[in-house]
């Protein structure tokens, strides 16, 4: 670049009244194109978070279920075991305290509830309309991270193999959605 002749400067050259109103003209365009790729993006990243939103519900709703079932599974077992025990004697009143206690334990339905919770307010977020909000993809991903959470404690009460399954699809789920998060404005 530093030799001669490489690089000529020229006078500056006014623009015409007809060169303004060209450029004018097409930076209005370039902008016009530009936000209806953003429309678009954003309808298509909104079709995805419905998509992975209703299949996490479906999976929710799939450990119903197993929920009443294996709290049954699990007294009928202790109570097997117990019979085997021949020789032990134990109060059968208090049995049934920690019976209680230990299912108390293992019950799922507030994780159930705040799982739905966070999904109708990411929904929410997600439809709000009129002016943009800059910080609607870190709300988003505040959503997703505590819905996570709620997830995570079911997988570790579930006690039951096929909860787990559903557990892990629904974590998938919401990776996908997380993943997406990170191109909401």
């Amino acid at each position: 670049l530093s030799y001669p002749g490489v690089i000529v400067e020229q006078g500056e050259t006014p623009l015409t009244d007809e060169d303004m109103q060209l450029l004018s003209q097409a930076i209005g365009e370039a902008v016009d194109q530009f936000n209806a790729f953003r429309e678009q993006e954003g309808a298509s990243l909104e079709r995805i978070f419905v998509e992975k939103l209703d299949r996490i519900e479906a999976l929710l709703a799939e450990v119903d279920p197993y929920e009443q079932s294996r709290i049954t599974d699990l007294r009928s077992k202790l109570e097997e075991r117990l019979a085997q025990l021949t020789s032990i004697q134990y109060d059968e009143a208090r049995l049934e305290q920690e019976l209680i206690y230990y299912i108390e334990k293992l019950d799922i339905s507030e994780e159930k509830n705040r799982l739905a919770n966070h999904i109708r307010y990411f929904r929410e977020v997600l439809a709000q309309t009129g002016d943009p909000d800059p910080s609607r993809g870190k709300k988003l991903g505040f959503i997703a991270q505590e819905m996570g959470r709620e997830i995570n404690t079911l997988g570790s009460k579930s006690n039951n193999a096929a909860m787990q399954q559903l557990v892990v699809q629904m974590k998938d789920e919401l990776e996908q959605i997380k993943e997406q998060v990170l191109n909401v404005l």
